[in-house]
Parts: C-alpha cells; structure tokens; sequence
C-alpha cells in the first residue's frame, strides 16, 4: 500500500512539473503574442534530470524502505522540481548547476538508504560528526570565500565548486542534540549534565557563526536548541526564555551591530529607503503584489527584478508568476512533511529516533518559516535558503539529507513505538508551525491581495512599464482625434510618443523611472485597458498573457489648434491660461508655463525635478495664487454696490466652489478650507468654473477634460462629469455684472485683477462670452506669474480673437 500511495503521488508531482514545463516552453510566445518567437526547452534538461533521479529513488526506498511513510518522499520531489524549474526559468547557468547538485544528492541518498539503515553511527560519533563540522566551518574564517565574490565569506571552494559548512552544521547540531538528550534516562532543567553540555557546544557553534556574521543560521541553531530541549523537559519557559533571548539579542544587536540595524530597519519601515537597503524587501513585497490571486503567468513576470531571485527570494519569484493560490500550495507542500515528519516522531522505536524526527522538523520548519517570512515582511531578513527549492549545493545536500534521516525513522518494520509520557510538547510543536506557516499565508495574501492595487501604484515598481513594452497603451486625442501622446512599435519594443510635448504639464508621462504624472497617470486604467473593457476581456488576458488587454483612447475637451496658439502666446512667461465652455465645462485651452519635454526625462529627469521654475507642475490646476482684486465682477454680481463682510464672503467663496477641489478627471490641488478670505489661495481652474456663471446664466459647470473613451464593443462612450453645476448667481444678476465689464465695444466682458502677497505677483485676467451671445458660451482666464496687465490683456485679446470673438 505504500508502494502504490507513494507511485501515485510522484506520478501526479511529474504531471504538474511536465505542465510547468511545457507552459515555461510556451511562455515567450504568451508574452510576445505571436508564435513567431524563440522557445524555450534548455529546462526540459532538468525535468527529465528530475525524472530519472526520482524514479530512481521511488525504486530504492520500494526495494529497502518497505515501511517508510509514503508521504513525505513525494512531497520532496515536488518542492525539489518546483523549484529546479524555477531556477531554470531565472537564470539558466545556475540551473544547470543545480542540476549537477541534484543528481549529487539523489545519489548520495541512494547510497546513504542502502548502506546507513541503521542510525546507531550518529549516535555512537555525536562528538565526532559535530566536531568535525564545527572545524569545517571554522575554516571559513581562514580560507573562507563568497561566490559573488563580496559579502560575507561563508563558503570554501573554488574553481566554481562551493560549499557552505554552515548548512550541514545545523543537521549536525540536530544529530548531537538528539544523541546527547536520548543517552540521559532523567534529567531536570537546570541540571548540569543537561546544560552544560548542550549549552556549551551549541554557544561556541553560535559565537563562530555571528563571527562569520551568518546571523540567519545563528537563528536557527538557537531554535534548533530550544525545540529538542524542550520536547525534552516538556518545560514552556525554555519557550519563553529564548524568545526572551532573541528579543534581547535583537534589541543590543540594532544598537551595536549594523548588519541588524539595517535589516530591522527595513523591516519595520522599508519605504523610507526604498532604492537602498531596503531594495531587496520592497522589491519582493512588489513581486507578490504583481503575482496577485492566480499569478502573472509561468514565464511572464519579471522576478528577476528581485536580487538573488534563484535564492534568498526564491518564494517571491514564485508567488509573483503563481500567485496566491501557488504559495498556499507551496506552503501546503512544507507542512504535508512537516506534519508527516512530526507522526514519524511519534511512532519512532527509541528515543534517539524521536529526537533527531522532530529535530530534522523543527529545522526544516524554522528555516522555511524565516526566510518566507522574510520575503513578506512577517519577519526581519536572515538570507537562509528555502530547503528543498532555493539554488544552492549546500543546501540541497543538506535538505536531502534531511529527507534520509525521515526516511529511514519513519520504515519501521517491527516494535512498538518508544514510551512517550508527555505528548503534549510535540502537538505545541505542531501548533507553533502550523501557526507559522497560516501567518505566512496570510501575509501573502495581505501584499497579494488587499494591498497589491496600492504598491503596484509606486513609481519604483517597473513593472507596469515592462508591461507597457508588450501591450498597447492607449492614445490621447483631441476633441477631433487628433493625436496627442501615443504608444508606437512592436510588441516588446512598445515607446510612448509626446506629439505636443508643450501639453506636458497637463497631458503628463508614463516612464520607467518617474512613474507617472497628469492625465497620462489619472486616465491610466483606461489607457492601460484595464477600464472600459469588458470584465471577461481583461480577465481572459490577465490569465493568459498576465497583462492587461489593449488599451483604450481617451478623447479629450481640448481644441489642439486653439491649444497651440495659447502657447505660442504665453511663450517663456510664468503662468496659465484656461479657455472653457461655460455652458458644459468642457475645456477647449489648458495651458501651463515653463513647460518641458517629456521625451528626454531619461536625460533631464533629475533637473526637472530639482528646477525652481517647476516645469512639472501643471500650474492650470496645481498653481495656487492669490485672488486680490480678480473677483471683482462676480462680487458685484452677488452684492452690487454694497461692502460684503468677511463672513458674507467667506460664505460666497464657499458657494463659488473656491474652498473646495474641483471634481475633474486630472491632478488638482486646492487651498486649505480653514484659509481665511483673505489669505485664500486658489488654482486657474477654480477661477475658471466661477467666472463662467457670468457667461451662462449665473450657473457654475462641472469641468471636463476627458470626453469620452474608444470601447471595443460600443465605439466611442461618452465618460460623464464628475459633478453636478450649480447655480451660484442670480441669472440678472450675472448678465447685469457681464455687461458692466465690457471695454471698448468687444463682443465680450474682461477684467484684469492683481494681487502682491508675501513676494507672490500674480495678475489675473477674466474674460467671456456675453449673456446674448449666441454661439458656444466661453469663458477666459489668463494667470500670469508677475504684475504685467498689458501682457495678460493681449494674451487674452489674441486668444478669444482665435476663438472667434473678434471685435
């Protein structure tokens, strides 16, 4: 019967692992969508490597393992390929590495299970093995190296072949623990023969591995330590007295040593250093967050974008291409062995056996819960492998190992299993990983899931900008189509184009570094495809291709021809100019100065950004500046010849949306509403909406810029204001004010307003349509960034001039 169970579940491990590799095959055809690619088939090297290797192993254990668990072998091998695809997937030397290494521990397990069935070796050389292995590592310190060749030397070798003395140690540690505890019939807590020997073996491994500064593998030998003492003496306050140890540690640790300074730092608060010590984990925490519920696609995520993706952050890479539903069966794997290797401990003949089962648990465990931990930021950063998946010689030899010894405990032929007088500290085992291991889960699925929309969002995640290499970005048009920014190549190769780089400050950008900026970042869900589609549409893509559909057009309000001739008349002056439909709010003219080229942000990007004239900001909407004597017309229309109070204007501005942000697709900015009247600062585009309800009637419209949106299945859909107009004037009122302010016989009413506060010159001209005019109702505002009147007037004569309102 186990023969068949365990034949069943590797046959259905190499059905997943065949499907893994033929979508792997398949990928870059998903990801360039066109069969005209190269494929990929160098991993089916390793999966057939897998193959051979674990049928081999399937028929060693049937012919000397007749009675081992049928569980745990099968589990093994799918975390073991899982991860060898991944590492092929990644990076395809180091596949082939981990390949050789896996074929060296399959065979080493072979020849371990037919010729070491009998553990009494271990228990017999306990000293000797840990000696050995504590020698091994000492000389790290001597001849010790790092195959990237910086950071910390914890490996000996050369020539290409490492091996790191640290991995074996902490089995090695596990094997004399378990010997030690099982040659002591009784022994209580605090008693020399129990302490003195334990505890001086396991501090002068601990001391030679914060020497070597491997503070991840200190970790796990003080839990090592902590778990066989206490299934030992059944006592909780050896629990209690090592969390107590490693709060302290990490506690004298922040303050002296900076290795733990800095991983607590980016622990607790990552954002604060996103591009610098704290890459790593916000780069991992934005790989989970890409791969979501169901994953971008096997081959289609960009987990590379992770440093030591094949390693330390094996688990991201997997969570970003499988999703949430992938790492619950990654973690689903972890426990099926641990939670086997816990019953193989319980039924073990001897004490010995009992120890070293729950001992290889407890490692296998702890280091899988550190370093996911890590990579979802439940946990500070130690830089241990993942047993079983991550890439690494030492690692996998010693996870295979690891599945020797369960192995061999769990094939018990005959006798009962060892008297066990207190279970109870075997079931807290079970449930502090248990435990762990939901918390993981449930970590993941807070980045994956409930925060993955606000991360994705980052300008230092890029990507959406590799994203927008393979799909087309929707195009920004005018009122009569005409382009505006547009996305051109081929897939792969996809480059936004600025066709009217002078509508940057408005239209914004889309770039890998900089993130993204005005309409280009406000309209992003419809240029990206990601609205406006149907729901199956973009569902159906992000399954297959793990992007989102073809983005769609946005039309915009805006008159390109009008818009260029207020640009051309604002020139190299400081300020803006908005031309409105005051009936509909729909804004022909949005123009705001100094303005940039967004182009040649990869050259100018960080002078832009630091440059005191803030070409980047779109002063239409974002500037702020005082009213002065601007609103003259419309307080004249509410209150005629009578001096209002501070109270009565505070009310009026209220009332004329001024104390507000005004509901428009676009980045807005808006004064504090507890400013007083006098000190009230206010944007173009507040001016603008107010002004117009003397053009239409007293009425105040709703602005808009983004018109409609180009559907695959209705065309072109009309996108609605995002508020309502009101009616802030009496309609006599307003016309009465209108026509008060008409100069010289023109077809429209102006006024030009000034204020000087706090060395801040602004001079404001207002100009619109009268109440009788009987073509669309306009509405002008012209702010300029200095006290110059004649300017601001002729820039808003040529400009209505343009528009129609000749004298």
């Amino acid at each position: 019967m186990h023969d068949l169970t365990q034949s069943r579940l590797l046959r259905w491990a190499a059905f997943f692992l065949f499907l893994q590799s033929i979508i792997l095959t398949l990928s870059p055809a998903v990801r360039e969508r066109t069969w005209d690619v190269d494929y990929k088939i160098s991993h089916w090297l390793g999966f057939l490597a897998w193959v051979a290797l674990f049928n081999l192993l399937h028929r060693t254990t049937i012919k000397y393992l007749p009675e081992r668990d049928p569980y745990i072998l099968p589990a093994a091998a799918l975390l073991t390929g899982w991860g060898l695809l991944t590492i092929w997937r990644l990076d395809e030397p180091f596949g082939i590495r981990q390949t050789i290494w896996l074929g060296l521990s399959t065979l080493t397990l072979v020849l371990a299970i037919r010729f070491l069935k009998s553990l009494n070796f271990l228990r017999t050389y306990k000293y000797l093995f840990l000696s050995g292995g504590l020698f091994i590592t000492a000389l790290t310190l001597i001849f010790g190296t790092n195959p990237l060749g910086y950071g910390p030397r914890l490996w000996l070798g050369c020539c290409g072949i490492y091996f790191q003395p640290s991995e074996p140690l902490k089995l090695l540690l596990v094997i004399y623990l378990a010997a030690y505890l099982a040659d002591r019939v009784s022994f209580q807590l605090f008693s020399f023969p129990l302490l003195v020997p334990t505890l001086v073996v396991t501090g002068l491994a601990l001391t030679l591995l914060l020497v070597q500064r491997d503070l991840g593998t200190a970790s796990i030998f003080v839990f090592i330590f902590t778990t066989l003492i206490f299934l030992a003496t059944g006592k909780r306050r050896v629990l209690v007295g090592a969390t107590s140890f490693l709060a302290i540690a990490l506690f004298l640790g922040y303050f002296f040593i900076d290795i733990i300074r800095i991983r607590i730092i980016g622990w607790i608060n990552p954002w604060t250093d996103p591009s610098g010590n704290s890459y790593q984990i916000v780069q991992s925490l934005l790989a989970v967050a890409n791969g979501g519920t169901i994953g971008r696609g096997l081959g289609i995520g960009s987990p590379l974008l992770v440093p030591v993706a094949i390693s330390d952050f094996i688990y991201a890479a997997i969570a970003e291409e499988t999703g949430l539903v992938g790492t619950l069966g990654l973690l689903a794997l972890i426990w099926l062995i641990l939670a086997r290797g816990l019953i193989v401990a319980l039924r073990a003949t001897d004490r010995f056996r009992r120890y070293l089962a729950a001992g290889v648990v407890a490692y296998l465990g702890i280091q899988s819960l550190l370093i996911i931990g890590g990579n979802v930021r439940l946990l500070p950063l130690t830089g241990v492998t993942l047993p079983f998946v991550s890439y690494g010689g030492s690692s996998l030899l010693t996870s295979f190992a690891a599945l020797f010894l369960l192995l061999i405990i769990s094939n018990v032929e005959d006798g009962e299993p060892a008297p066990l007088q207190e279970p109870r500290p075997y079931s807290i085992l079970a449930g502090i990983l248990a435990l762990g291991l939901s918390a993981v889960a449930l970590s993941t699925a807070w980045w994956s899931v409930i925060r993955a929309p606000d991360l994705l969002l980052r300008t230092d995640n890029p990507r959406r900008t590799i994203a927008d290499r393979f799909v087309l970005r929707g195009a920004l048009v005018d009122r009569d189509n005409q382009l505006i920014n547009v996305t051109e190549g081929q897939s792969g190769s996809y480059e936004r184009i600025y066709l009217y780089p002078d509508f940057a400050p408005i239209s914004g950008y889309t770039h890998p570094v900089y993130g993204q900026a005005g309409l280009e970042a406000t309209l992003d869900n419809y240029l990206r495809g990601l609205q406006g589609n149907p729901s199956s549409l973009i569902l159906g893509n992000e399954m297959v291709y793990g992007t989102p559909p073809t983005g769609l057009d946005v039309r915009l309000s805006i008159d390109l021809d009008l818009q260029a001739k207020a640009d051309q008349l604002l020139q190299n002056n400081s300020g803006a100019i908005i031309l409105m439909n005051a009936e509909t709010g729909e804004i022909l003219v949005m123009a705001s100065h100094p303005t940039y080229n967004p182009s040649n942000l990869d050259v100018e990007g960080e002078t832009l950004s630091q440059d005191e004239s803030s070409p980047l900001l779109n002063r239409a909407t974002q500037g702020l500046y005082p009213i002065g004597s601007a609103l003259l017309p419309l307080i004249k229309a509410e209150f005629g010849s009578k001096q209002p109070s501070i109270s009565e204007l505070q009310t009026f501005y209220e009332r004329l949306g001024l104390l507000q942000v005004p509901s428009i697709n676009m980045p807005v900015a808006a004064d504090d509403q507890n400013a007083s009247v006098r000190s009230l600062k206010i944007s173009p585009l507040q001016m603008s909406v107010a002004a117009a309800a003397l053009s239409y009637g007293g009425v105040a419209p709703s602005p808009r810029i983004a018109t409609a949106v180009n559907t695959p299945e209705q065309g072109w859909v009309v996108l609605p204001a995002l508020s309502q107009p009101v009616e802030v004037l009496q309609a006599s009122a307003a016309n009465e004010a209108a026509l008060s302010f008409i100069q010289e016989s023109r077809l429209y009413w102006n006024h030009i307003g000034q204020a000087s506060v706090d060395e801040t010159n602004v001079t404001w001209m207002l100009a619109g349509t009268l109440p009788d005019w009987k073509g669309t109702p306009l509405v002008l505002v012209v702010t300029l960034e200095e006290l110059n009147a004649p300017l601001a007037e002729s820039i808003g004569k040529n400009l209505l001039n343009a528009a129609g309102l000749s004298q």
